[in-house]
């Protein structure tokens, strides 16, 4: 047998063959090939002709599906995209392997660079919101604006709740937790991350639940869903270490862009507390607070999301013209 063909039960073992990404109604997947880089786009085109771009970048262990809730809701005022991240939903690792903040920023900045779609309203979770803010620090050419939903910017006092995402980061923590977790049910897993991320975990529909086992069943399968997880955790830590003009804070206050800034008063993974923080080092901002909503308010409260955003598209868009006039 020639040295290219493997035997099928090899091949499974190289390359496990798992369930296809799930698409709801009314979106559409493509792959956007860049040197050293394949990222997979969810898009949700818009109900008319010539509204204006967004890109929604998820958080960590996350994929474009955590926009899936927000995205029709605003298909009336932007054409709405939602990138996969390197590793992550249905985008392949990147050859580089840099799953650092910066090195994320760059991939979603090369993605709105090849697109042609620019400037764009940027819109970002937890470490997504961690890479749009690099995004619209380096490149105020390519945003609009700016919503951040719980950012994952650094902190002085870390949450308890918080802790074991950054132990992650570390050596061989990885793999300890694979093996104390074998015998979990990807079921047991999803709630695991539900009870962390949700304000109320109760309020999730059995219709939702089972679409999030079913990607945690297939996420499980991918042979570099861990690799992926500890690097991008390590990424953040490192991020948050970063000093000088480096330091997120210190590009939170370059951002040009007008800000939406949204916190979760049951966030147990970004402190509520930051938000005041935030509305001081973003010049142009406002916020939005949610009482009973955790970590991943766009999911949670998705009408209030887009009411907020739809509020920062329209004041925007009036204070551009009022400079015109």
């Amino acid at each position: 047998m020639p040295s290219t063909d493997l035997p099928e039960t090899l091949a499974a073992t190289v390359a496990p063959r798992v369930a296809a990404v799930r698409v709801a109604d009314g979106e559409k997947l493509r792959s956007v090939a860049l040197p050293g880089l394949t990222l997979t786009v969810r898009a949700r085109p818009a109900t008319r002709a010539g509204l204006p771009p967004a890109l929604f970048v998820h958080g960590l262990g996350g994929s474009s599906q955590n926009w899936s809730a927000l995205m029709p809701l605003l298909a009336g005022v932007v054409d709405g995209e939602a990138v996969d991240l390197p590793g992550f939903g249905d985008s392949p690792p990147p050859d580089d392997g840099n799953y650092s903040v910066s090195g994320l920023a760059r991939a979603v900045a090369r993605l709105l660079d090849a697109s042609g779609r620019g400037p764009v309203h940027l819109v970002g979770n937890s470490l997504g919101g961690a890479v749009v803010t690099r995004v619209a620090a380096a490149r105020p050419d390519l945003v609009r604006t700016l919503t951040l939903v719980s950012p994952a910017l650094p902190e002085l006092r870390v949450q308890r709740s918080a802790v074991p995402t950054g132990l992650l980061a570390l050596p061989g923590v990885a793999s300890l937790f694979v093996r104390m977790t074998r015998e979990w049910t990807a079921e047991q897993r999803t709630r695991g991350v539900m009870a962390l991320c949700y304000g109320d975990p109760a309020s999730v529909s059995d219709e939702d639940l089972d679409h999030a086992v079913a990607e945690m069943e297939r996420r499980l399968q991918l042979p570099y869903f861990w690799d992926a997880m500890t690097r991008s955790a390590r990424g953040i830590v490192n991020a948050y270490t970063l000093g000088g003009q480096h330091a997120l804070w210190r590009q939170a206050e370059r951002v040009l862009a007008p800000t939406l800034l949204i916190y979760g008063g049951r966030d147990q993974l970004v402190s509520y507390r930051m938000a005041r923080k935030a509305s001081r080092s973003f010049r142009d901002s406002r916020l939005l607070t949610l009482p009973d909503a955790g970590h991943v308010a766009m999911m949670e409260y998705p009408d209030l999301v887009a009411k907020a955003f739809r509020d920062l598209i329209t004041s925007t868009d009036t204070s551009t013209d009022d400079v015109r006039g």
